[in-house]
């Protein structure tokens, strides 16, 4: 199956200088756990909602005043909607990682592939490595 087949949509990126306190409304609004950052028609980063409970929340930032640029994570891991699932199940293993971005041939935002999206369509036995793999305890 290809990633295309799988992942949801729509996907919507911020820009780097959105405040938290409008990505935090996003997250809720939408019920979502990580929305994509970009800057100049490029994705740069990711932020999550651990991003902000750890980065923002515990250090008592300022909601209004810190960035996404300023919480996000780094580089941005993506897959391709023409790849099989299974193969962005593999990345998902090696990087560690929950959330894909699913960019299409120009290089463009279509979609985010989840655990949950691969839960739904993958075999048990990859979607239970997979769980497995970034479910690993922090050392």
């Amino acid at each position: 199956m290809k990633v295309s087949e799988a992942m949801h949509t729509p996907a919507e990126w911020v820009e780097a200088d959105t405040p938290v306190s409008e990505i935090a409304a996003r997250m809720a609004k939408d019920d979502i756990g990580a929305v994509p950052i970009g800057k100049d028609d490029k994705l740069i980063g990711m932020i999550t909602d651990r991003d902000l409970a750890l980065r923002v929340v515990a250090k008592g930032l300022d909601v209004e005043r810190t960035t996404a640029a300023d919480v996000m994570s780094k580089g941005i891991v993506y897959c391709q909607t023409e790849e099989t699932v299974e193969d962005a199940i593999h990345l998902m293993d090696q990087k560690k990682i929950r959330r894909l971005p699913v960019l299409d041939e120009n290089k463009r935002l279509v979609g985010i592939l989840s655990l949950g999206d691969v839960a739904h369509s993958a075999g048990l036995q990859l979607t239970g490595e997979l769980a497995r793999a970034v479910a690993d305890h922090h050392r």
